[in-house]
């Protein structure tokens, strides 16, 4: 599967990010022939990022910077079908780490170096989506609560991602024929 969207910080994390782009790349593995999947999916979400945080590395604040995530997620979820739609829940944790930006000038020769530090961190993402089926492939939207397990500069990572995408049925393909 394939997504795109964008993530809404929330929390506190709505103080210092905007949200901006956000896609994901995944798939659902059936597991048996019941209504259960495994989700494993990796994410990338971009957002505005303004830092008021001084320290050794970065002298001066930045506005209107931008904070990239990267983050493994691997859930357990439950699909219902019901005629060409499919509603799904998951629940699931992994982790990864948020690049965020940082300022330092130098006085003595006016020059200003921008870097990023790396927050690593762990998340939990409980999430649910609807899936429609035009066929070989299902169209999707999905959202879910990221919850990160750690901070980004002394404040917490919380975000809401919404995804629309399409999902290849890659079943048939994996099939048996008789």
């Amino acid at each position: 599967m394939s997504g795109f969207g964008f993530s809404i910080p929330t929390g506190g994390s709505a103080a210092f990010m905007r949200p901006k782009f956000s896609t994901t790349i995944g798939t659902n593995i059936g597991l048996g022939n019941g209504h259960l999947f495994l989700y494993p999916k990796l994410s990338l979400h971009v957002f505005g990022y303004d830092n008021a945080l001084i320290g050794k590395n970065s002298n001066y604040e930045l506005e209107k910077g931008r904070a990239t995530t990267y983050l493994l997620n691997v859930a357990l979820g439950y699909r219902k079908i019901v005629r060409s739609f499919a509603f799904y829940g998951f629940l699931g944790g992994g982790g990864g780490f948020v690049l965020t930006p940082r300022i330092m000038v130098s006085q003595e020769t006016n020059m200003a170096v921008l870097n990023n530090k790396t927050n690593h961190m762990g998340i939990i993402e409980p999430g649910a989506g609807i899936e429609y089926n035009i066929g070989g492939a299902n169209v999707f939207i999905e959202t879910s609560y990221m919850h990160g397990i750690g901070n980004i500069g002394n404040r917490p990572f919380n975000a809401i991602p919404v995804t629309i995408g399409i999902k290849p049925n890659l079943s048939r393909a994996f099939r048996k024929k008789k």
